[in-house]
């Protein structure tokens, strides 16, 4: 058995371990990783983030063939199978791998590829995929494991038909209909994608409205859009049980219900990737979900031993959890690259994809915050014309008297790159952060970055 020492041990290689694990090497420490995989990138790459949003991007690509009438020259609409999209994203995972090997190495840092667990608060030993023990004693340990899909006890992923968020990617033909069950953010990105191919959705949502924490605008709209494409939403349903048949499953529902598909995408809750750490030998708990805690500066009830990214729960963004990473190795070097980490825009990948970031109207309602809204809606931005993506809009909500700006929300083509521009206005003080930039800047022309301009002409003819 090899015994290896460092300064900083990070166990997990997705955004948050990537994150602590560059920060941590930048100033100077000994630093390695531990991943339970052969290859690095953690669920963010393999599983999550990269292939969904690159499925999505794919699906995005066929309907606007399949949509665009100047397209008729070149052939009629075609279908595609999910294997045939999947394809397009396994070299996306490929490159992203690639690209992510070379940061380790060109920064020193080592990677161990096996199961990690703590026998003491300053030893992890590493069963190793060749089956080969390792121990790394280290000063420092972040913990990064990251999430996987919640699987009730009660229901059979055994069965060929049943699938969840990770195992869908082994998807081997394409269901005529699909049973969503979970209209959280990965159960709506998914009834995009299967409705864009063509597959009859029923989406089974356990709540009164889709994505409750969106400005309620965008969440009629997100409805309305799943529905005009043939997406059912079914909202404050909840399963009895799952039957399992030769080809197909059949979802019995609280309410009476019977609903018969092709396979059953369970998409309801994640859990921690904890239950192998050995936690309990350094006095760290975990709560019901395999989440553990940690303070403003991501450190856990063990002083040495910190937590980034989805295993410490919110917001499980791949954006969020490689700065929560670099905070918390900013922690232990000192360096001054500690943050909080709480200015997160939310990045929804649906068709239309969501972003928003600040306050919705129904908080500010609730704060007795005066508030006005201004709306570009993109059926009227050239840009958007010329793309032939007319569905969708940019709400701003900004204080009455001060105009200062209070929240940003979108809905459309290129949604979650026009909310940054909003972000770093929010991020301003004084004047900056108000309507007035977007009224005395000029924005190229055309562009979707326009509808800032629009928008806010829009919120201050509201005033008067």
């Amino acid at each position: 058995m090899a015994v290896y020492n460092y300064d900083v041990v990070v166990l997990g290689s997705g955004p948050a371990g990537e994150g602590a694990a560059m920060n941590a090497a930048k100033a100077g420490r000994k630093v390695a990783v531990v991943d339970n995989r052969p290859l690095v990138g953690g669920n963010c790459t393999h599983l999550g983030t990269i292939p969904s949003k690159a499925l999505r991007h794919s699906v995005r690509q066929i309907m606007q063939f399949n949509n665009n009438p100047m397209f008729r020259q070149i052939g009629e609409p075609r279908w595609f199978s999910f294997p045939d999209v999947l394809r397009s994203a396994e070299k996306v995972i490929s490159k992203q791998v690639a690209s992510r090997t070379s940061y380790y190495a060109r920064n020193r840092v080592d990677t161990f590829f096996g199961t990690a667990s703590f026998a003491d608060d300053q030893t992890v030993q590493v069963v190793c995929l060749n089956g080969m023990m390792e121990t790394l004693i280290a000063k420092q340990f972040v913990i990064a494991t990251g999430s996987r899909p919640y699987r009730p006890a009660d229901i059979d992923f055994s069965h060929p038909r049943v699938y969840d968020s990770d195992t869908i990617l082994s998807l081997n033909h394409t269901p005529r209909r699909l049973v969503i069950y979970g209209a959280g953010v990965i159960g709506c990105e998914y009834a995009s994608i299967f409705s864009g191919l063509g597959v009859l959705v029923d989406l089974i949502d356990t709540r009164d409205q889709l994505l409750s924490f969106l400005d309620d605008e965008i969440s009629d709209a997100l409805s309305y859009h799943l529905r005009t494409n043939n997406v059912v939403v079914r909202h404050n349903e909840e399963y009895e049980r799952v039957e399992g048949q030769d080809h197909g499953v059949v979802l019995h529902m609280k309410s009476g219900k019977k609903i018969k598909a092709d396979a059953l995408l369970w998409c309801n809750g994640r859990t921690g990737n904890t239950d192998k750490l050995g936690l309990e030998n350094v006095g760290v708990k975990v709560n019901s979900r395999g989440q553990i805690q940690v303070d403003e500066c991501y450190r856990t009830e063990a002083g040495n031993i910190y937590g980034a990214g989805d295993v410490i729960g919110w917001p499980s963004l791949a954006s969020a959890a490689y700065d929560q990473g670099r905070s918390a190795a900013g922690s232990i070097v000192e360096n001054g690259s500690w943050r909080e980490v709480d200015d997160i825009p939310t990045g929804i990948y649906t068709i239309p994809e969501i972003s928003s970031l600040g306050k919705t109207e129904r908080e500010l309602t609730q704060a007795q915050v005066p508030y006005e809204v201004g709306k570009a809606f993109f059926k009227s931005m050239a840009r958007a014309q010329i793309s032939h993506e007319p569905v969708g809009m940019l709400k701003l909500l900004f204080h009455r008297e001060t105009l200062e700006v209070l929240g940003v929300h979108c809905f459309g083509y290129q949604a979650s790159e026009i909310v940054h521009i909003g972000q770093a206005i929010m991020n301003q003080k004084g004047e900056a952060n108000t309507l007035k930039y977007f009224i005395n800047t000029t924005f190229n022309y055309p562009t979707m970055a326009e509808a800032y301009r629009v928008a806010a002409f829009d919120g201050l003819n509201r005033l008067f």
